[in-house]
């Protein structure tokens, strides 16, 4: 927690990228737990064949594992949510919310959005002239509740994040890591460093 605050800014929410076919439970529950411990609210995992989703309870017990594990006693601290669709998991009072998703969340979330809306439209209970930014946010159910993410940490030598949230991170900070496999506590908070460093311009 004392590096988290040691930085000029820390990301509210973290997206974790996986682009690497075998992607390691390990590994990226301990990502997970790292982003618990210097204070990151919101966490999202994504990998591009939908394998932690399917897996999402075996994902889950890691990090709960290495929640323990790292933590130790004070593991009481760093309480989580599990805000996923298909499974409800343990829900505690929350400090950080961690939600898994795959491509689906992605450019299929914004067709259903769309049509969502079109169907209000049908019903007159919206017109054509009401779409705007804060409304297909909201038509949006894969991030619900979530903020978009600021930074992004990608895995893998494929130099995209491939259809994880295109509508959410314009504004997103792109951070690429060789792999996630072994990854090390002082890899990721470098990331973190890189991050707090960069000034972000929003297009001007």
């Amino acid at each position: 927690r004392a590096d988290g605050r040691a930085l000029r800014k820390l990301p509210v929410h973290v997206g974790l990228v996986v682009t690497e076919e075998e992607p390691s439970y390990a590994d990226m529950a301990s990502l997970v737990v790292w982003c618990m411990a210097v204070g990151i609210s919101y966490v999202s995992v994504y990998d591009h064949n939908g394998i932690f989703k399917r897996n999402n309870s075996r994902l889950m017990d890691e990090i709960l594992k290495q929640q323990q594990e790292l933590l130790g006693l004070d593991c009481s601290k760093y309480t989580v949510e599990f805000a996923n669709q298909d499974k409800t998991g343990p829900v505690l009072n929350c400090q950080s919310t961690i939600k898994v998703l795959s491509p689906e969340d992605g450019k299929a979330d914004i067709v259903k959005a769309a049509q969502n809306f079109c169907q209000l439209v049908a019903q007159q209970q919206r017109t054509h002239s009401d779409l705007d930014v804060n409304m297909l946010d909201n038509l949006l159910s894969s991030t619900n509740g979530f903020p978009d993410p600021d930074l992004v940490l990608k895995f893998g030598p494929v130099d995209s994040t491939l259809g994880f949230l295109p509508w959410h991170i314009r504004l997103t900070e792109i951070i690429s890591l060789p792999s996630h496999l072994n990854i090390s506590y002082e890899d990721f908070f470098s990331a973190l460093h890189h991050y707090a460093a960069c000034e972000q311009r929003w297009g001007k």
